[in-house]
């Protein structure tokens, strides 16, 4: 085991013991009897923290020290689990199977999973707003995240307002939404990486997105956050990126990546709108993975995207999905402004309070 251990961080301890009982109680309505599995790594102080917490939620489930089994000793512990079992995944990195992909090979067996990946990405003054981030408010999440799908699956155009003039437009309607909020009811799979927060789309017709957009925080090479000195503006021109403005070297070996691999050709394709309040513009986390459900809106840029297919681009095409930031000022959905002030912010007759839908915690 790392010579780190939860014991060092009692607060941060207490916090994700706190948090992920919320999430085992409402998103997965999993109690310390049921059968689960933990397995962890140890490589880095976040992955002692959560595993610390999952075990005082969980005391009656088997702990493997991932780095200590063989892959095929893992997998035995896996497939003596019974269906409807909880399996917790908690990496530093991300765990192989050899020739499994892990959480797939764990959704085939009817398992439940709760995924942590990525944690050694995290600096040591990011812990405390991951653990923050894994805070589960059912209401908030579900009447949101259901609002927002609503407003999408009916709305015919969109609008991203990023400030100073620039605004993204997007016509002719979007994809039905997919919601990633911790409500699997209906779901053939159940549950998924955490944290958690958010609602996603896209343009049903791509070459029907236009204008500009404001982005601050880019995906780099290395999947962490890239910050550019000035926002980076977007120049999009029937749904691909045809200029930039203030961009930066590492911007543009980002563009010229996907150009070159994709055709030449810059997609824009997710439309997310990230509900997790522990993340904002001011409040990050290196991996952008963990990231991407921050408050407010990003986009993808590239071909890739396994929600949606497209005439022109089959599902699993493409190589690149890389998370851009916008600054988001206000989004339109129809005549419907839903986000204001750092806050979503929805239809009175959704029964959801501005007040409710606050980034303020």
């Amino acid at each position: 085991m790392s010579s780190i251990t939860a014991n060092d961080n009692p607060f941060l301890t207490e916090s994700a013991t706190a948090h992920t009982a919320a999430i085992l109680r409402h998103a997965f309505l999993h109690d310390a009897q049921q059968a689960a599995l933990l397995i962890s790594d140890y490589r880095c102080e976040l992955t002692c923290i959560l595993t610390e917490a999952y075990r005082r939620n969980l005391p009656q489930a088997a702990v493997l020290h991932f780095d200590q089994l063989a892959p095929q000793q893992v997998l035995d512990h896996i497939l003596a689990l019974p269906a409807g079992a909880l399996v917790v995944l908690v990496q530093s990195t991300h765990f192989r199977l050899e020739a499994y992909r892990l959480r797939v090979e764990l959704f085939k067996r009817g398992l439940k999973v709760i995924e942590h990946p990525h944690l050694e990405r995290m600096l040591p003054d990011e812990i405390s707003t991951y653990i923050e981030s894994l805070a589960y408010d059912p209401d908030y999440y579900r009447n949101t995240g259901k609002g927002l799908k609503k407003l999408i699956d009916c709305a015919r155009s969109g609008i991203v307002d990023s400030g100073n003039g620039a605004q993204l437009f997007f016509d002719g309607g979007f994809e039905p939404a997919r919601l990633n909020v911790g409500d699997y009811s209906g779901m053939q799979n159940v549950g998924g990486q955490f944290p958690i927060g958010e609602v996603f789309t896209e343009a049903v017709d791509l070459e029907k997105v236009h204008g500009r957009v404001n982005i601050f925080i880019f995906g780099d090479t290395n999947f962490r956050i890239n910050e550019p000195e000035t926002p980076i503006t977007l120049i999009v021109e029937s749904g691909k990126v045809t200029g930039t403005e203030n961009s930066t070297p590492e911007f543009d070996t980002v563009l010229e990546n996907i150009r070159r691999d994709e055709g030449g050709i810059v997609w824009v394709r997710e439309l997310g709108f990230g509900l997790n309040r522990a993340f904002s513009a001011e409040r990050r986390v290196r991996d952008i993975g963990t990231y991407e459900r921050m408050c407010g809106i990003h986009l993808s840029l590239g071909a890739k995207h396994g929600s949606y297919g497209k005439p022109h681009i089959k599902r699993g095409e493409g190589r690149y999905h890389i998370d851009v930031f916008a600054i988001t000022k206000q989004v339109w959905l129809d005549q419907n402004n839903v986000f204001q002030n750092g806050a979503w912010q929805l239809p009175s007759e959704s029964g959801l309070s501005e007040a409710v839908l606050s980034t303020e915690g």
